[in-house]
């Protein structure tokens, strides 16, 4: 049946590991008709395998319009009239780069999926969520609240994502739809992995003079990083303000989950200019001064 659902229907992209598989699994168990996107036929099969009947696994790439174009359909012939209530933008990728050498058709991808592809994605699904007067949640990092150095392709992605996500919820509180943001610190997921395969793909091609003027500072990063995720907070934590921003009355602007996520949020506000990078450099490890040979 058409809107049948008691808690409604949530739409959650990159749905294969991580928070947004964990949302997608949580999000079922409530009650909710969920709609989880992934990119394989066997991430597909993995949540089926997990959840109710309730949870429908869709096969979907945020760049490519046809293919929302075809969950969207999917999408509407299942809720009808009663629309959706919930949006979460989640897929998302990333890399590390020296700014210098970053290819510019890579950082063209990493936007195409982290900022274009939640607007393309949103775009599509208003109409659905005005039904509902429902609620859309944007997935960000404190990657875009403290720019790290060789962070700069994933950072300006998810900056650019905020400033999308400051539009959408202004242009859209007139018409009963919410806009939260929720800007994570370190999770425990294959993010972290998976952005590291990709860096060393893109990293393997530069020239040895592109190392001696970064690769020092670089590989600190790096390390710092690795480390990050595996301190990080639980996929299990992470959904819970996510459920706070599509359930509650009044849900936030913006969350920040996570005590770094808390702590950057408090720096931004204490720092600022070259104190700012002094200081994020000292935290990050990294040398303020590199000799390079003539």
């Amino acid at each position: 049946m058409k809107g049948n659902q008691p808690h409604g229907a949530v739409l959650i992209t990159g749905t294969s590991t991580g928070i947004g598989r964990a949302a997608a699994l949580h999000l079922d168990q409530l009650g909710y008709q969920v709609f989880a996107t992934v990119r394989k036929e066997g991430d597909a099969k993995s949540l089926r395998s997990q959840a109710s009947e309730r949870l429908t696994p869709l096969i979907m790439d945020v760049t490519n319009h046809d293919s929302i174009n075809r969950v969207q359909e999917t999408v509407k012939q299942t809720v009808g009239s009663a629309g959706l209530t919930g949006l979460v933008n989640n897929a998302g990728v990333g890399f590390t780069s020296p700014l210098e050498f970053a290819p510019l058709d890579e950082l063209r991808w990493l936007f195409e999926v982290n900022s274009f592809g939640m607007l393309a994605v949103t775009q599509k699904f208003l109409p659905l969520l005005r039904l509902a007067h429902g609620r859309i949640v944007n997935i960000s990092s404190t990657a875009s609240v403290i720019v790290a150095p060789f962070h700069g392709p994933y950072s300006s992605s998810k900056l650019a994502l905020n400033g999308l996500s400051d539009a959408l919820r202004r242009e859209l509180r007139p018409l009963g739809v919410h806009v939260s943001v929720i800007i994570y610190g370190s999770v425990k997921t294959p993010i972290w992995d998976k952005a590291g395969d990709v860096s060393d793909r893109i990293i393997q091609n530069y020239p040895p003079h592109a190392w001696s003027l970064y690769g020092a500072n670089y590989r600190k990063l790096r390390d710092a990083f690795r480390k990050m995720g595996r301190t990080g907070i639980s996929t299990e934590k992470a959904v819970r303000p996510l459920v706070h921003a599509l359930t509650a009355p009044r849900p936030k602007t913006y969350y920040f989950v996570g005590p770094d996520a808390l702590l950057y949020n408090f720096l931004t506000k204490l720092l600022y200019g070259r104190l700012q990078d002094w200081v994020t450099m000292r935290f990050l490890g990294l040398s303020d001064k590199i000799k390079v040979a003539a």
